[in-house]
């Protein structure tokens, strides 16, 4: 017989999005249980430390004009870890020469939607890399946090909700979030019968791979300066984008060595290979990097429809509803880490009002 698990609040993904959904929960003193499929919590937050440099696979830091990423620092411990930047201003490769671009042009030319006054304060991140942020909240939830633990479907309950896991056991909740890419949540929706919820399975998440290299100082002929460049549309090759991750933030590397990061457009060969070749003569590089880490991300930043934010309007006018139950994330309320703990808290807040509890 398959146990079944009692929570309050079950929250489907320990993402950035879920985790701050279940942290802000567990601050109003309800019990939660945070599912994710994986084998470790963050998502695309991944930070990495080898040889004395700090590697980030995902996001390397978050816009300093939103207050939700001090505001959770504060709360765990670890304001004291924030670092701002240590350059600014970015270049635009045109395929023969580097210009300078104006103040958050370089996020516009990714693709990457961000309200220009917000661009305008820059970015901060922490000295330990942004994986710190994630460690800090998976050590605040403890045994709430699940891994390997994917829910393969959803059903009402007596109660509210009984979630399936592999295996057939179950979690029982009052209430749910699903922190999940919109196509996945979609899914899980659909099931309960709400299907304005499949169009939102028709976001369109874009693959990305990095590719961080490390080299000694004496190896690269050109000054660094700024904190990188953007390859402009016409300009040829895989390389879409390079931060200049040593030159950005303090600790990424250590003394008279060299960390690049290069953002790499769906391409044949090896990551590594393909962007030192393609950097060597942009930045006069010589020798070999010392090495090279890759990540690599099929479901990448979401791209929304002019109507996204309608869509996913009345998918919640429709989770209303029902017994408590919300969506978070990226998919739903706009990338970027500020985005993703403001959707994953404002869903705990609507839980909570909705059981009755206190949602301040």
């Amino acid at each position: 017989m398959a146990v079944t698990a009692v929570t309050t609040v079950a929250i489907v993904g320990a993402g950035i999005a879920g985790l701050a959904a279940a942290w802000e929960l567990k601050r109003a003193g309800v019990a939660v249980t945070l599912l994710e499929s994986e084998r470790r919590a963050g998502g695309m937050i991944v930070t990495e430390r080898r040889d004395g440099f700090l590697v980030e696979g995902g996001p390397d830091g978050f816009l300093a004009a939103e207050p939700d990423l001090p505001a959770l620092a504060r709360e765990l411990g670890i304001a004291d870890r924030l670092v701002d930047p240590l350059a600014r201003g970015a270049a635009v490769w045109t395929g023969s020469r580097f210009e300078p671009l104006a103040e958050g042009s370089a996020a516009a030319l990714l693709g990457i939607e961000v309200r220009g006054e917000d661009l305008g304060a820059g970015f901060r991140s922490f000295a330990g890399g942004m994986a710190v942020v994630v460690e800090a909240l998976v050590a605040r939830l403890g045994p709430a946090m699940r891994a390997a633990a994917g829910v393969s479907a959803i059903s009402p309950s007596a109660r509210g909700y009984r979630l399936t896991l592999p295996g057939g056991s179950a979690v029982d909740a009052d209430g749910v979030i699903l922190a999940l890419p919109v196509f996945a949540a979609a899914r899980l929706l659909a099931a309960l019968g709400l299907s304005p919820a499949r169009a939102l399975g028709e976001v369109v998440y874009q693959p990305s791979v990095t590719v961080s290299l490390a080299y000694r100082s004496d190896q690269l002929g050109k000054p660094l300066e700024g904190t990188g460049f953007v390859a402009a549309a016409a300009a040829p090759g895989a390389v879409r984008a390079c931060t200049y991750a040593s030159a950005k933030y303090p600790g990424r590397a250590p003394a008279g060595h060299m960390l690049l990061r290069a953002f790499l457009a769906p391409s044949d060969g090896e990551p590594g290979a393909l962007a030192h070749a393609e950097l060597a003569p942009l930045l006069r590089i010589t020798g070999a990097p010392l090495w090279t880490r890759a990540f690599h991300w099929p479901h990448g930043l979401p791209r929304y429809e002019a109507h996204h934010a309608a869509r996913v309007a009345r998918v919640r006018e429709r989770l209303a509803r029902l017994a408590p139950i919300a969506i978070a994330g990226a998919g739903c309320d706009g990338a970027g880490m500020s985005a993703c703990v403001r959707s994953g808290r404002e869903a705990a807040r609507l839980i909570l009002r909705r059981m009755g509890g206190r949602a301040d």
